[in-house]
């Protein structure tokens, strides 16, 4: 998944509790930010979907162009490399262009490689729709957030983050559906097409909005700032948030050097830790294991197998992403990834044992069990609870984190860097781990990603703040004070 100027707002009242001091009252979702939040889902839709149709597409590829192994992993992994390229560059150009013009320029890129991918003549014309389709999605979830992150009041912020987040898991879901309807028939072009078809509601939909009042007054344009600002966020002070942003921008022109300065070392640290270990905590592995688990649990059959992927990984992931957008502004960020990370940990464990008892029954071996199995169903059991936790808090609150922490000046960039840092571990997730099983097993490994469990709940423990009902001024002022305070402690 993907993946971000100035605080958004001074606080506002909270959708559940008592209005905060100075506040209008509860944040109403009127026209705009419903717009907001459209954008936000079809961004996250585009992205899901790519992520879960490939698996149902491969069979018609390997049917219709016979490629070989290396070649069917270059198909399955290279759109994350192309997802990689459109993430670093998506910051800079989120400045440039605006938030607004870049995710529809994302969307036609999207657009474009599913229909260089349904009528590929071959899998070299294949190969370059994946790269265009990834490319797309890179710059989506850096663009998607950051917009989110910025067109939101301060006290819905970490819900519209997280609904980015849910949104690639209905994408997901739905793509996990068409696979099974469509699996029949020779129809993996059709499976593979369908995505063009969010790609041009999501242009449709960010048409007539606005971009972020954070680019506006980055590049001078006060009145469509204010108008964003009443736009989206009616009844707050439009000319106290205008001088807050404004105060966070500061004069200078944003470098990369600024990007990776000391000043900002902290955050950008955070961001791309979280981000990797995100990727390194086996969410890949479990769902790449997913039909071993089933054939383990009984499901022996392959239609079988996708029944159950469809709805102990898909339906899952979607039930309890719901978690997330419903806690995550109530309960906060750190409650919410502790409490996944003991879940993932323990069912990471569980599954590394029954693989042990099992056998360490080889990835590359086609064999399925003819019968239900105890371990293979403890087994399918730890997947669903690993499923479950990592749906409320590494999925969707990396996100929200890595969208909120960084510095106005810095943040387009600083949000690309992370995201691109959270690409390039899937890759190396994704091309390695044939590698990684063959020297430590089937258990070993799950026990591996186990113990980054642990490694991402002591970095959580120790060194993410909370940020939780604070503005994006307030959180980036946050960095300025402990810079301070620690440039005191040096200096005494």
């Amino acid at each position: 998944m993907r993946n971000l100027s100035p605080p958004a707002t001074t606080p506002t009242a909270a959708h559940s509790g008592p209005p905060a001091a100075g506040s209008a009252g509860a944040p109403r979702i009127n026209k705009w930010l419903a717009g907001v939040a459209a954008v936000v889902v079809l961004s996250g839709l585009l992205f899901g979907y790519d992520q879960g149709v490939i698996s149902g597409a491969l069979n018609g590829i390997q049917r219709d162009f016979r490629p070989g192994t290396l070649v069917i992993e270059i198909i399955t992994s290279w759109v994350t490399l192309g997802a990689l390229v459109g993430a670093l560059i998506a910051g800079g150009v989120a400045d440039r262009l605006g938030r607004r013009r870049t995710i529809v320029w994302a969307a036609v890129l999207f657009a474009l490689g599913a229909a260089v991918e349904a009528f590929a003549p071959g899998t070299g014309i294949l190969i370059i729709g994946r790269l265009l389709v990834g490319f797309g999605v890179g710059v989506a979830s850096v663009a998607a957030p950051l917009y989110a992150a910025e067109m939101a009041p301060t006290r819905l912020r970490g819900t519209f983050v997280s609904v980015y987040q849910l949104a690639i898991t209905i994408g997901i879901f739905a793509a996990y559906l068409v696979d099974q309807l469509l699996a029949a028939g020779d129809w993996w072009r059709l499976m593979l097409g369908l995505s063009v078809v969010p790609a041009i509601l999501l242009v449709i939909a960010m048409l007539p909005l606005p971009d972020s009042a954070v680019w506006y007054l980055k590049v001078g344009q006060r009145d469509r700032a204010a108008k964003a600002l009443r736009d989206v966020r009616p009844g707050e002070d439009v000319a106290a948030d205008m001088k807050d942003i404004e105060a966070s921008l500061g004069s200078r022109q944003t470098s990369w050097g600024e990007v990776f300065s000391p000043t900002w070392r902290a955050p950008l640290t955070l961001g791309i830790v979280l981000a990797v270990l995100q990727q390194f905590t086996g969410i890949n592995a479990v769902i790449y294991y997913g039909d071993k688990i089933f054939a383990a649990a009984g499901f022996t059959t392959a239609q079988a197998q996708t029944s159950a992927s469809t709805w102990s990984i898909g339906a899952v992931n979607v039930l309890f992403t719901f978690v997330a957008v419903a806690f995550v502004d109530r309960l906060g960020r750190r409650p919410l990834l502790l409490a996944g990370l003991v879940g993932m940990g323990l069912s990471l464990l569980t599954i590394g044992f029954c693989f042990r008892r099992l056998g360490d029954v080889t990835i590359h071996s086609d064999a399925t069990s003819n019968a239900p199995n105890d371990a293979g169903v403890i087994m399918l059991v730890a997947m669903v609870i690993f499923i479950a936790s990592f749906a409320f808090s590494l999925g969707p609150v990396v996100w929200t984190v890595i969208n909120e922490i960084f510095p106005s000046t810095v943040r387009g960039r600083a949000v690309a860097v992370a995201t691109a840092a959270n690409w390039g571990a899937a890759w190396v997730v994704t091309q390695f781990f044939l590698t990684l099983t063959d020297t430590l097993g089937e258990a070993g490994t799950f026990w591996l990603f186990a113990g980054m469990c642990v490694v991402a709940f002591l970095f959580v423990w120790f060194f993410l703040p909370e940020t939780k009902g604070k503005s994006l001024t307030e959180i980036q002022q946050m960095w300025v004070d402990r810079n301070e305070a620690s440039a005191g402690a040096s200096a005494t």
